[in-house]
């Protein structure tokens, strides 16, 4: 039987962004990538909703002994979740995750309706510029220009920040593999360095020429990395 990989998109992520970690692992991985409900309405702190309904499709879908990758807001969601579920997770792989720091602004509300503007903030998440597809700053300019998701994604973003995981960091004892870009804007590389001096169990893989989101912009080396870590810890 397969062991579970559930993959966690960030604040203005997708499942698209994990298509060469799905290509990579599928035949040896039962991978899930459950949507974070992000636009839901609720009455509940943001991130402690996607915590919660984290925990749900665990198990609902009996779920055991998971590995949780998690970009940016999905690494976050997937820090808190292992820190309340220890016994559910076997390991624990972040890259550019929030939880300490991280650079969220979208810049002012009138400019969320800018083209322009926004496919110059996405491309200020990679390295290199060219990642940032048409395709990709179109679903970002899409989600920008519609008032209830904008709304949502403003509250998402403060109730991250009010999350600080510092204090919680030194009780996961999950073996942990932070996979970071160099030249990370979002969550500098100063910021892994953090989540490494916190972490007991911990391993750390710096990207050169890489952003954000490393399974994106540099997917072979990512992949390489999420695959040395997975034998190396192996039960």
């Amino acid at each position: 039987m397969k062991q579970s990989m559930i993959l966690l998109h960030g604040l203005f992520g997708g499942l698209s962004n994990w298509t060469e970690v799905i290509a990579h692992f599928k035949a040896d991985y039962d991978i899930h990538i459950p949507p974070l409900p992000i636009y839901d309405q609720h009455s509940e702190d943001n991130l402690a909703y996607l915590v919660k309904y984290l925990a749900g499709y665990i198990e609902t879908a009996q779920l055991e002994n998971v590995i949780l990758v998690g970009n940016s807001l999905g690494g976050h969601v997937a820090i808190l979740y292992t820190h309340q579920h220890p016994e559910k997770v076997s390991r624990l792989i972040l890259t550019g995750s929030s939880g300490l720091y991280e650079n969220t602004s979208m810049g002012s509300y009138p400019k969320r309706s800018n083209y322009d503007y926004i496919k110059g903030r996405v491309a200020n998440i990679f390295y290199d510029p060219a990642t940032a597809t048409d395709t990709l700053v179109a679903e970002v300019f899409a989600t920008t220009t519609n008032a209830r998701k904008c709304y949502h994604i403003v509250k998402m973003a403060k109730s991250a920040n009010r999350n600080y995981v510092a204090n919680l960091l030194p009780a996961i004892v999950t073996p942990v593999l932070l996979i970071w870009g160099e030249d990370d804007r979002v969550t500098p590389p100063d910021v892994a360095l953090h989540f490494k001096s916190l972490l007991p169990n911990v391993s750390l893989v710096m990207l050169s020429a890489c952003g954000h989101a490393p399974m994106m912009e540099r997917p072979a080396a990512f992949n390489a990395a999420l695959a040395s870590f997975l034998r190396s810890t192996e039960l």
